[in-house]
Parts: structure tokens; C-alpha cells; sequence
């Protein structure tokens, strides 16, 4: 199921047992707007590869769980997205990040660097 948007990016989990709709729980987060340029993308992964390189992230490097690498680079490029998009529902092993583009617009914006449209 493909996601919704309204004023917050809604995906929706639906549990099935034999056939019949059980539970439906609704997973929000806020939503930035982002535009995928060449140039955004390449701001973005520039943030990214300082991050992965520095001290704190780089000794991850050698850990077999993605997820505490990919958290810590993303507190990294923007602790302050990284609260308010990932802290209340941290990524896990093996999750798909939907979040991702919304966190990449809410860097963007506090970059303080024009958003190309």
C-alpha cells in the first residue's frame, strides 16, 4: 500500500487474519518537502560522507548492525531533524525508510541553502 499524504505523511500498517481486517494503526511523522536535484542530492551526501568519516560514526563502520550506522550519520548531518523526524520511532534493522526524503527537506531547510524547485 502506497503511502498518503495529508498534513503529515501517513503509512498505514493493516493486520489480516483469515481475511478479516483486525487492526489498522496509522504511522505518522512530520513532513518536509524535498526536491531531488543533482545538487541537493549532492549537498546532502556530502553532509553524509563528512558524518561517516568522523570519529563517532566511522568506529560503527566495523559493526554488523546498518541501522546504528545510518542513525548515527543522520544525528550527525542534523540533530535537530534527526529529533524531531527519527527519535520518537528510531529506524531498525532491516526497516525501509520512508522518513528519509522528509529528513533530507528538513535538512535543506536548516541548512540555511536555497531549496532547488
Amino acid at each position: 500500500m502506497a503511502p498518503t499524504r495529508v498534513n503529515v505523511l501517513g503509512f498505514v500498517l493493516v493486520t489480516l487474519q483469515f481475511c478479516n481486517l483486525q487492526e489498522a494503526k496509522t504511522f505518522s511523522f512530520p513532513e518536509y518537502p524535498y526536491k531531488e536535484t543533482s545538487k541537493n542530492e549532492l549537498l546532502f551526501r556530502e553532509f553524509e560522507q563528512a558524518c561517516e568519516e568522523s570519529g563517532t560514526c566511522k568506529s560503527l563502520t566495523q559493526e554488523r548492525n546498518s541501522a546504528a550506522k545510518t542513525r548515527c550519520i543522520r544525528e550527525c548531518v542534523s540533530s535537530s531533524c534527526y529529533k524531531e523526524i527519527y527519535l520518537f520511532d528510531q529506524l531498525e534493522e532491516g526497516e525501509i525508510d520512508v522518513r528519509l526524503n522528509s529528513f533530507k527537506g528538513c535538512f535543506m531547510q536548516r541548512s540555511g541553502r536555497p531549496r532547488k524547485k
